[in-house]
């Protein structure tokens, strides 16, 4: 078997200028593909794929940018709790960022409270042992493909019988974001590639209700250049035959069933929310999890009921942050956008997060804005 390099084998301009040449011929009408994942939109326009694609195939983006997503409200439950005696606060890279209505968990860090940003959740192990005097707070983030390791924390947690660990979980679901955005009945939406890494855990078969349910094409895309590339082509090639079904890209990674150890995990510690409200979308039925009422001990929500706040928090009233993860703008749509809201004074979630369709605009922006007038 000869070997295959897993990076640049995935971004030869060679490969990738014959499957433009490829998409260019066989794409007769225009195709809106929606980009679920930020990490698709970054590759999107790190490899100038605007450019490369013919202007019948528009890249929409979509909301699977779990900073990107995340209310105003939550974020100030973040910011109650940390700024709590003898507490530390422990989260994610990108979410320390992120503005919530007065402040920012950057902005405590900088007034002395102990808010630590993890490289694997699993940190919080080590973080809770060191500190055993201490109330350790992970705010737990992401879509399913970090819920499992969440659970992992947990349970670890347990079988340690660690008492100051305490979970503000805030992990929430593909599928019934997209449905959301495709039953509102304004989407102007042809296709979508569906995330990967969510994929791996989950498996591919949670997008065939979509597919069926809205005659709309998924292909599930690895997140390498060509992988996109790829899977426009499938893309195209169903739309031309009338086709509406779910594929597999992703296969060197992606099965149908998904990760079933990894969503057993899952079951055994969390449930659905009856409802999420989604930064920008609003509320969604069953779109997120939750601590079963068995680990209420250990759930900072529950535990901490009394200090965190219950106001309803919108975006600033420039910020279009909703629009563009429902699909309905492009970053450079917004007036604010490049001007008063840059990466490192963000006004709206978009720009904060690596992932955020915003922040990607505003890196490669420059190089490949195809559609801007401006």
């Amino acid at each position: 078997m000869p070997e295959v390099d897993l990076i640049e084998g995935f971004r030869d301009p060679v490969h990738m200028k014959a499957l433009a040449a490829i998409i260019r011929k066989e794409c007769t009408r225009k195709i809106n593909i929606m980009e679920v994942c930020g990490g698709h939109t970054h590759t999107i326009m790190k490899y100038g794929l605007p450019q490369l694609l013919p202007d019948n195939i528009e890249f929409v983006h979509g909301p699977g940018c779990p900073v990107c997503i995340m209310p105003k409200e939550r974020i100030d439950h973040a910011i109650a709790l940390a700024l709590m005696p003898n507490t530390i606060l422990a989260t994610l890279g990108d979410m320390i960022r992120v503005p919530g209505s007065k402040s920012s968990l950057q902005k405590l860090r900088a007034d002395g409270c102990d808010i630590r940003s993890l490289y694997s959740p699993l940190d919080v192990i080590k973080i809770a042992q060191d500190n055993p005097d201490k109330n350790v707070v992970f705010f737990a983030i992401g879509f399913e493909t970090t819920t499992p390791m969440s659970a992992v924390v947990l349970e670890q947690a347990l079988r340690l019988g660690l008492k100051n660990i305490f979970f503000h979980i805030n992990h929430v679901s593909v599928p019934e974001a997209v449905d959301a955005i495709m039953s509102g009945g304004d989407a102007q939406i042809d296709a979508f590639l569906g995330p990967s890494h969510v994929s791996v855990i989950t498996g591919y078969k949670i997008y065939e209700p979509i597919a069926k349910a809205y005659r709309t094409p998924v292909v599930v895309a690895g997140f390498e250049p060509t992988d996109v590339m790829e899977s426009v082509l499938r893309i195209v090639r169903q739309i031309n035959h009338g086709k509406a079904e779910v594929e597999n890209q992703y296969a060197r990674a992606v099965s149908r069933e998904g990760n079933l150890k990894a969503q057993a995990l899952v079951k055994t510690y969390f449930e659905k929310r009856d409802h999420f409200r989604w930064r920008g979308i609003g509320d969604i039925a069953h779109s997120a999890l939750k601590l079963k009422p068995a680990y209420a001990a250990m759930d900072a929500e529950v535990v901490f009921d009394d200090i965190l706040p219950k106001v309803l928090l919108d975006d600033h009233k420039m910020c279009i942050c909703g629009d563009i993860l429902k699909g309905r703008a492009k970053p450079y749509d917004c007036k604010v956008f490049a001007k008063a809201c840059i990466p490192s004074n963000p006004m709206g979630s978009c720009m904060v997060s690596s992932e955020g369709a915003c922040a990607a605009y505003f890196k490669y922006g420059n190089l490949n804005l195809k559609g801007a007038k401006a």
